[in-house]
């Protein structure tokens, strides 16, 4: 068997759960044979290639059974995208240090990078074992059933609808609407999980708007006029990435990250809520408000759900396992067997697979307006995101002079 150390890197945004699978990398690499010593990349693989690591392997019990409860990226993260001329100076460090087992925590781009390290150190006859372990609140990755992170920051957002709707609905004399904007580029899997806020036709979200399908205005303003018609007042849930049929963001965002992609938050005072709202202001002149939480639903440990912590650390469990077994080229993967009682079991999914496609939500998922969602997804999420709260309402039991 391959002896050598081990590192392990976090990538891309925070989860409420990513260092939960970082905890379950350590401690089954920590009773590998094949794994000698642990390190951990300091600010992803920017730190690595400047040799700036923890000693994984000297942190206390404690510290590594306490990650499993702590949010954001503990090992620090970074965005930078790996270039041809970085792989040369990766493969010397990897030397150097004789890691021969290579551990990455991310979504999409993070998969990628492992992808070409371990096809470069091929390519130079470095045996180097790479595994990739799923991570994105987006859940748009291909090759598993669901992401951890996604879980928790759903719930988050549910919780915010959920209560968030009460507020509006109460009041509506004042504020007709509300909009609420949650992340999720290309994909609206974050922006969908609201549905299960709504308990009565009448409670929030009335409306969700996500990036699988072209964004109407038109159609748009007679939804929400519908909405105030039937209830008094409406709250819409929008995904970032909404765009119109020619392809331009409703953010009317034009600023990029390090990936070329457009950056849909609140850059240079416009966003998808805030159009939104403006849209509606313009249209009906009702007063009303918008809600933006950004980076907030990644790291609430708070709220997070327990089904998505558990999986988070079996995930790196699994990693640790593959490479045992020697594999390599895979991101460990989660497989649904069964919605009631929920089922899963752990597979994998090749990495040159992963790196290159995203995975959109299937149509049959929403509703035929394409403004909510169907019960088909409703099973998908209940399981992940686990049991909500119970509100209560006034009953319409009114004064009546006698």
């Amino acid at each position: 068997m391959l002896k050598g150390n081990a590192i392990i890197g976090q990538s891309g945004g925070p989860t409420s759960v990513i260092n939960s699978s970082l905890a379950g990398v350590i401690e089954a690499a920590s009773l590998s044979t094949n794994i000698r010593e642990i390190y951990g990349m300091h600010y992803g693989i920017e730190g690595f290639m400047k040799e700036v690591m923890y000693d994984l392997g000297k942190q206390s019990p404690s510290v590594i059974k306490g990650l499993r409860s702590t949010p954001s990226s503990a090992l620090g993260s970074s965005r930078h995208k790996v270039k041809d001329e970085d792989l040369p100076a990766i493969l010397s460090v990897l030397k150097k240090y004789n890691i021969r087992y290579f551990f990455l925590i991310g979504g999409n781009d993070t998969m990628d990078t492992i992808n070409r390290v371990e096809a470069y150190c091929r390519d130079q006859n470095y045996e180097l074992r790479g595994i990739g372990i799923p991570k994105t609140v987006d859940n748009d990755l291909f090759g598993t059933d669901h992401t951890p992170g996604y879980a928790s920051a759903a719930r988050t957002n549910i919780l915010n609808v959920m209560q968030a709707g009460i507020l509006a609905r109460d009041m509506q004399r004042v504020d007709k609407f509300l909009i609420y904007q949650t992340i999720g580029r290309d994909a609206g899997w974050l922006a969908a999980a609201t549905a299960l806020a709504r308990r009565e036709e009448d409670e929030a979200p009335h409306l969700i708007y996500t990036p699988e399908f072209v964004f109407d205005r038109e159609k748009f303003l007679a939804d929400v006029e519908k909405s105030v018609k039937n209830y008094g007042w409406v709250s819409v849930v929008c995904g970032e990435g909404l765009k119109y049929a020619d392809g331009t963001p409703v953010s009317a965002s034009e600023t990029k990250d390090k990936f070329d992609n457009i950056e849909f938050g609140a850059m240079g005072g416009t966003s998808v809520g805030i159009n939104l709202h403006r849209m509606i202001s313009d249209t009906f002149g009702y007063r009303g408000e918008f809600q933006i939480t950004e980076s907030l639903i990644m790291s609430d440990f708070v709220r997070a759900s327990q089904t998505d912590l558990e999986e988070a650390y079996l995930c790196g469990v699994e990693a640790v396992k593959l490479v045992n077994r020697g594999e390599t080229g895979f991101m460990v993967s989660i497989d649904r067997m069964s919605d009631d009682p929920y089922m899963i079991r752990f597979g994998k999914a090749p990495l040159k697979e992963v790196a290159i496609a995203a995975k959109p939500m299937p149509e049959d998922y929403f509703n035929e307006e394409r403004n909510n969602l169907s019960e088909d997804f409703l099973e998908y999420v209940r399981p992940l995101v686990g049991d909500l709260p119970e509100f209560t309402r006034l009953e319409k039991k009114m004064v009546k002079i006698k």
